[in-house]
């Protein structure tokens, strides 16, 4: 039998067991309460002092302010105004659904709007921002920010918008810029360094060439902010460095004008100094108005201009591609007479048509020139001429003499879109086409037509060697005064020249002629063709002393004339507009002391004499009446040099 001191013992060791268990637990409960309090106060302290201070202080990247894009003379033809943009970081957003139904209260969000942003999230993190709005107005913009406490994840941030001359007239050169896009990111390093919501890029023209060099460098903004995300107090700004200017060599005034003669037409106007290779004036028509791509076009916009047959967003005077016709006669007048196979005086008939091998080959007047030597072939144009000329000198001499004149490869280093063209020789039907060449094709070729293509801005070139007295010249659209040392040498001979006569053999330039006389004897051709009786453009000509100038009609077939057609002497007037000829005209002036090379295009326009030589006469005008102040211009900044 247990004694009561026994029971009392067991129950002692019971309770002080049970005691002891319980402060284990309760030690080991403090022990690990005392460790996590130290793993979140000392050892974690960082990061948990950084979520703290996430949700105390707000920091933003701050888009740079683009560079500008000036013409000749600082007037800004890429300019950059103030916009106010709504951002979302959807993490913060407590319900999507609710918060879009509020905005749609507040500012222009329709179902549509709705539709984009949610198929954008899709595609994105959760913690990366996204553009709600990049266009708002201060009406809605205010609203935002008086109900910003109920709108949870929202942001409203002052921007910076693109700005473009709104009529259009540079905006195939500078092009435009949009939203950056996953393409975009995955071809340029420095986008997604810089990557921000709302950050344009450029999409073609001069925006996408320099793009890298005009974005700059981000700035960032930090903020406090309540616990509903409103901004109480600005603690830092790190302003960004804004993108680099650039300075071209347009004249935005020659500029307007020359789109403002394009109105209601389709095709090209180039102007380009024949010495320094400035070009003055890159005008294609019809145009687009490029601030409609900076928020975002419509697709009603965007239906309107690739639906439209005349297509303004293609760059006509880089990318356009057109059979010279006779405005091709001066390179192949050139080279025969550099390869000896043709006489200044030597005589052919003109009849109107010639036979070979079973081929009848036209000239333009029915009823033929009679007999011709070439400076009176090149005066009139004559077809007849020319296809002897050709039939002598062979396809790949002419294709040679071409080249060196800057035909059959880019001009402008400058664009994406530009195109190459086509000069056809031997070798170039036999790679590209798998057949032999055929002599039909040579004469064909020897007025400008076949597989010839060309630019505009190739026969800009073109006439402007012709017009310095046949030396290489590089085209040049982005202007530095600094690095280029031959352009400035060429405006101080113009200053330091009484009679303003540049003599390009002073510089170390690379000639296009063997025999100088040739290339005298071409201008003075092309000066017969302008300013003579039964020259081609003679009715276009200029009287004035100081403006006459002196150029090359042609006109471009892009369909075959039947014998039908010839019988009942159809008139391009009388065809439907897309049957009608290409009408071209290439001109220097003026003709005594040289300075400006053109070249006109009219899709369509007919012949070159009355489609394309008037616009020129207007063009040339206003270039020469321009030309001081652009020389004073240019004296003026040297002097700072």
């Amino acid at each position: 039998m247990i004694s009561f001191s026994q029971t009392f013992q067991n129950k002692t060791r019971l309770i002080n067991r049970r005691m002891f268990i319980l402060s284990a637990l309760k030690l080991g409960v403090f022990i690990s309460i005392i460790s996590r309090l130290f793993y979140l106060q000392i050892s974690e302290n960082i990061k948990y002092r950084s979520l703290s201070d996430k949700n105390r202080f707000r920091e933003w990247k701050l888009i740079p302010e683009r560079g500008v894009i000036e013409d000749y003379f600082g007037e800004k033809i890429a300019d950059n105004t103030q916009s106010y943009e709504l951002h979302m970081i959807p993490e913060d957003v407590p319900n999507i659904e609710t918060l879009f139904f509020k905005l749609s209260r507040i500012i222009n969000f329709d179902s549509n709007k709705r539709k984009k942003i949610i198929k954008r999230l899709k595609k994105r993190k959760r913690w990366e921002p996204i553009v709600i709005s990049d266009n708002m107005s201060w009406k809605e913009f205010s609203r935002i920010n008086l109900f910003l406490h109920e709108l949870q994840g929202i942001k409203p941030v002052v921007a910076l918008a693109r700005k473009y001359s709104s009529d259009g007239s540079s905006s195939h050169i500078i092009g435009y810029v949009s939203e950056t896009s996953a393409n975009d990111l995955k071809n340029s390093e420095l986008l997604r360094d810089i990557n921000m919501p709302g950050l344009k890029t450029g999409k073609n023209g001069l925006e996408k060439s320099f793009n890298e060099l005009m974005i700059g460098k981000p700035g960032i903004q930090r903020f406090e902010v309540n616990a509903y995300g409103k901004r109480i107090k600005e603690l830092e700004l790190v302003k960004g460095i804004e993108g680099k200017t650039f300075r071209t060599t347009i004249d935005q005034n020659t500029q307007k004008y020359a789109s403002e003669l394009l109105k209601g037409k389709s095709g090209s106007i180039c102007v380009m100094d024949i010495y320094t290779g400035d070009v003055i004036t890159l005008v294609s028509g019809p145009t687009f108005d490029a601030n409609k791509f900076v928020h975002g076009i419509s697709k009603d916009d965007w239906d309107n201009l690739i639906n439209n047959t005349r297509k303004p967003l293609v760059n006509k005077s880089l990318a356009g591609l057109y059979p010279p016709g006779s405005t091709i006669k001066p390179i192949v007048a050139l080279s025969a007479l550099e390869n000896d196979v043709m006489s200044t005086k030597q005589f052919v008939e003109c009849r109107g048509k010639i036979e070979l091998y079973g081929h009848t080959f036209h000239c333009w007047k029915d009823k033929g020139h009679g007999m011709m030597n070439m400076r009176s072939a090149i005066k009139q144009s004559c077809d007849i001429y020319f296809y002897e000329v050709a039939r002598k000198l062979g396809v790949d001499r002419m294709s040679v003499t071409a080249k060196k004149f800057g035909l059959g490869q880019k001009v402008l280093e400058s664009f994406n879109e530009e195109k190459t063209g086509v000069v056809p020789n031997t070798k170039w039907k036999l790679d590209n086409i798998g057949r032999g060449w055929v002599l039909g094709e040579t004469l064909i070729t020897g007025i400008g037509q076949g597989y010839f293509q060309v630019t505009p801005i190739q026969l800009c070139l073109m006439m402007a060697q012709f017009a310095n007295g046949g030396y290489k010249i590089k085209a040049r659209i982005i202007d530095d005064k600094y690095a280029l040392q031959p352009v400035i040498d060429a405006w101080r001979q113009e200053f330091n020249y009484k009679k303003n006569d540049l003599n390009l053999s002073s510089f170390e330039l690379e000639k296009l002629y063997e025999n100088k006389e040739n290339i005298k004897f071409i201008l003075d051709a092309l000066y017969g063709a302008t300013n003579e009786p039964m020259g081609t453009s003679y009715r276009s000509r200029l009287t004035k002393k100081g403006y006459i100038f002196a150029g090359k009609t042609g006109t471009s077939q892009i369909r075959k004339i039947t014998e039908e057609d010839r019988r009942l002497k159809i008139k391009n007037k009388d065809l439907p507009y897309e049957k009608r000829d290409h009408a071209l005209y290439t001109a220097f002036a003026p003709y005594k002391n040289p300075r400006y090379s053109i070249t006109i295009i009219i899709e369509h326009g007919g012949s070159g004499s009355s489609g394309a030589a008037p616009i020129a006469k207007k063009i040339i005008k206003r270039v020469l009446e321009r030309h001081k102040l652009r020389r004073k211009y240019q004296l003026d900044l040297f002097q700072e040099i």
